[in-house]
């Protein structure tokens, strides 16, 4: 028996993402030190251990009555807005009228807020099966700083790409956020540098990584974004991150103030490439898909927020078509008012088949695996790795079980792994990262005390709310239709 060594058998389909695509009925994997070294039918595997004593596992897994498959990769969060949950979003506000109304409730944040909200999120996306978050954390406010996420995700224990972001560009400037959240750009990429040198680790298996994230077009200056893109690529494995072409409205003001549309400006600083990605790209024209994809950028499709907020559906199938690297995110905790990724997948799917205006609703256009691909290898690719979302030798052990002989499931048994997507979704049964069960039976690890995490965590949030003097519960916006009043 050998060190971390770990069994997973008997899985109704193991799911490998593979090159092939492989669907192992009777599935099983065996990992060693959080890697990945053999796959096959339960049976094969047992003949491989037996075959070495050295093989023996020090646990094995039972994984009866589940799907298994790679764990889900979220390519673009912003772990702090579970804070600030149906904070805007009940009434309906879009994008920039959403971010106004709450600047001033993210300006009472403070480290342990940030620690907080960290572990909360974390919990949900784990709970749902991701094993690999990328979190866009872009306003520092009362000595707040990118370490505390990245100190909270490491004791969560969950594959960690954190982006630090930025805002440079106040009102005062011409910029959306109030000057109070901005910061001085020579004080940004000195805190990049130092995060960089600090916990970015570009090897194989890493479990922290970092990349540089300016916020948006509307909150950054030109000088930011290209100072970003030559640190970042100055470093081996540093990526760049933003947000795009998320609303119209960014469409004009860019057009407005740099006399182009998004990706055209982003293209002038040099923000296009395989070591770039894109959270939303909602709005690019059929000529911008094809620059996407000649330079194989990356984009991060974030449905349930782009929904939410209105800001359209972003054309998926003709960005993948087109050689663009696609990813699923949940986007803002505040926007999507949720941390599931499976159901971003599920959303991803019936997005893309109904379509758009000038875009006739297809059935047949995006199929539950396709969404499933999105979810693992496409946000592998998206975040530059290859070395998760596929189970495979030589890659890390980090892998999701879900039921499917369960309530949610009865009947579908004719194609359980389809069913993951068009059935209800429901939440892991195991997670797995690392090779480190971090879900089991379909509860968080026994280290991380989610009830008291709860309470502190919203003790927090409503302290921020009231300092920021948001109306509590019952309010409505007078100015808004219907006339409601608070109460």
């Amino acid at each position: 028996m050998s060190g971390r060594s770990l069994l997973v058998e008997h899985a109704m389909v193991l799911v490998t993402m593979d090159a092939a695509r492989r669907e192992i009925a009777d599935g099983a994997l065996y990992s060693r030190d959080g890697v990945i070294e053999a796959v096959g039918t339960s049976a094969a595997l047992r003949d491989w251990i037996a075959a070495d004593p050295a093989r023996a596992p020090a646990r094995v897994v039972d994984a009866r009555g589940c799907v298994v498959i790679p764990g889900l990769v979220n390519c673009h969060h912003h772990l702090y807005q579970t804070l600030t949950r149906a904070v805007g979003t009940g009434p309906g506000l879009a994008l920039f009228d959403w971010l106004k109304a709450l600047y001033p409730v993210w300006a009472e944040m403070g480290p342990e807020a940030v620690d907080v909200s960290t572990r909360i999120a974390l919990a949900e996306l784990m709970l749902s099966g991701a094993t690999t978050v990328a979190d866009h954390l872009y306003l520092f406010p009362n000595g707040a700083r990118l370490d505390h996420s990245i100190d909270a995700a490491r004791e969560m224990g969950v594959r960690f790409h954190a982006t630090r972001g930025s805002m440079s560009v106040g009102e005062s400037r011409g910029g959306l956020p109030p000057d109070r959240v901005c910061e001085e750009e020579s004080a940004i990429l000195d805190d990049c540098e130092r995060l960089i040198g600090r916990y970015h680790d570009p090897k194989r298996h890493a479990m922290t990584r970092i990349a540089l994230a300016p916020c948006s077009p509307f909150s950054v200056s030109a000088d930011l974004m290209r100072e970003s893109a030559a640190l970042a690529r100055s470093h081996a494995a540093v990526h760049l991150h933003t947000h795009l072409a998320e609303t119209l409205d960014e469409e004009r003001y860019c057009v407005a103030r740099f006399g182009m549309r998004p990706i055209a400006y982003a293209a002038s600083l040099g923000w296009l490439g395989n070591d770039v990605w894109f959270a939303h790209m909602v709005h690019p024209s059929p000529e911008e898909v094809a620059l996407l994809g000649a330079t194989a950028t990356g984009i991060c499709h974030c449905p349930q927020s782009n929904m939410i907020l209105a800001s359209g559906i972003a054309p998926v199938v003709q960005l993948r078509a087109a050689g663009a690297r696609v990813g699923l995110g949940v986007d803002g905790s505040a926007s999507g008012d949720g941390n599931q990724l499976l159901g971003e997948a599920r959303q991803a799917m019936l997005l893309q088949r109904v379509g758009w205006p000038g875009f006739e609703s297809r059935a047949d256009r995006f199929s539950a695996r396709d969404a499933l691909e999105l979810a693992t290898l496409g946000g592998a690719a998206v975040l530059g790795r290859d070395d998760i979302g596929c189970l495979a030798p030589g890659m890390a052990a980090d892998f999701a079980g879900y039921r499917v002989d369960d309530l949610a499931h009865a009947g579908a048994l004719g194609d359980p792994v389809a069913a993951l997507v068009t059935c209800a979704p429901q939440n892991a049964w195991f997670t797995f990262v690392d090779g480190r069960a971090r879900v089991e039976e379909g509860k968080i690890a026994p280290d991380i005390d989610l009830p008291r995490l709860i309470e502190r965590h919203n003790r927090i949030g409503a302290g921020m709310l009231a300092r920021a003097s948001w109306p509590q519960v019952g309010h409505r916006d007078p100015a808004r239709r219907g006339g409601a009043t608070t109460h």
